[in-house]
C-alpha cells in the first residue's frame, strides 16, 4: 500500500511526506516553491513511467545518453483535465537503443505505469470523513 501525509503548515503553506521522511511543498499557481497538486499529479505520470522506462532499457543493454521528459495538460474545465501528454526527450547511443527505448515506453505507458494506467481507468477516489 501507498501513502502520504498531507498537512497545513505553521506558515500556511501545505506539505506531503512519506513514510521513508521525503517531503514536497504543496500551494497555489502564485507559491514560490511549491508544486500545484496538478503539478503533482503530472509529475507522478512522469515520475512513474520514467523510473520504469530507465532499469527496463538498461537491462537490455541500452543505457541511454539522456532521458528526460516534460508532462503536460491543460484544465479544460475548471475542475478537470484535457489529456495528459508526456513527451520524451531522449538522446540514443544508437538506433539499435531507440528501437527497445522505443518499445519499452509503450509497454510502460500501456500496461506497466501504475500511476497512468490508473488514470485511464479512472480509479475510484473515496473520501472516508471523521
Amino acid at each position: 500500500m501507498a501513502n502520504v501525509w498531507v498537512e497545513r503548515t505553521e506558515d500556511g503553506g501545505f506539505r506531503a511526506t512519506n513514510a521513508r521522511g521525503a517531503e514536497v511543498r504543496i500551494g497555489g499557481g502564485d507559491d514560490e516553491g511549491a508544486f500545484t497538486p496538478v503539478e503533482l499529479l503530472l509529475a507522478a505520470v512522469g515520475g512513474c513511467n520514467i523510473v520504469t522506462v530507465e532499469p527496463l532499457t538498461a537491462q537490455r543493454g541500452h543505457r541511454l545518453v539522456r532521458l528526460a521528459m516534460t508532462v503536460e495538460a491543460q484544465k479544460v474545465e475548471s475542475n478537470r483535465l484535457g489529456p495528459v501528454t508526456v513527451t520524451y526527450d531522449v538522446e540514443l547511443p544508437s538506433e539499435a537503443a531507440g528501437e527497445v527505448f522505443r518499445a519499452v515506453a509503450g509497454r510502460v505507458h500501456d500496461k506497466y505505469c501504475t500511476v497512468s494506467t490508473s488514470l485511464q481507468d479512472g480509479t475510484e477516489v473515496r473520501l472516508e470523513l471523521p
